[in-house]
């Protein structure tokens, strides 16, 4: 068997008017994150995490924000499909260990349904997807709210 490890951040603007997805889930929240997709910080930082294991460059090679066919696309869309990318080269995930930055709104009562619903994309078991929230203590641009970003760390095997 041969693993690889991959890392992925995502980070992007709050601001009023937008939907709020994080995880693949719509969050009640009064800002949104601002992108060419639905912004979903938390899934691009997978993505990436995916791509860069299996060293396929990352999420903005594959899926550009310069493309029309990307926009306001849900980020689940891409993520099932960076999981098909690291499987065409006989790749498949073995876990994610994934941080999102956030003051709020606050993310831990909502852990549950982000696993459940990156799993049924990735068609994988929700106990190989690990999803912690924390704040920057009121401190830089996530503290300011202006913003929320999201680390991840992925396991892949062949």
């Amino acid at each position: 068997m041969k693993i690889r490890v991959g890392f992925g951040y995502d980070v992007h603007r709050l601001v009023e008017g937008r939907e709020l997805w994080l995880g693949g889930i719509r969050l009640e929240h009064s800002h949104g994150l601002l992108g060419h997709s639905d912004a979903d910080v938390l899934i691009h930082a997978i993505c990436d995490a995916l791509l860069g294991a299996a060293n396929l460059r990352d999420i903005g090679y594959h899926f550009p924000d310069t493309s029309a066919d990307f926009a306001g696309i849900d980020s689940k869309v891409l993520l099932s499909r960076t999981v098909e990318l690291i499987g065409e080269k006989g790749y498949q995930v073995g876990n994610i260990d994934a941080t999102v930055c956030a003051e709020r709104p606050k993310l831990k009562a909502h852990i549950p349904a982000m696993q459940q619903t990156l799993a049924e994309v990735m068609g994988i078991d929700t106990d190989d997807i690990s999803i912690k929230a924390t704040t920057t203590e009121r401190l830089g641009f996530t503290g300011r709210e202006e913003g929320i970003s999201a680390y991840a760390t992925v396991l892949i095997e062949r």
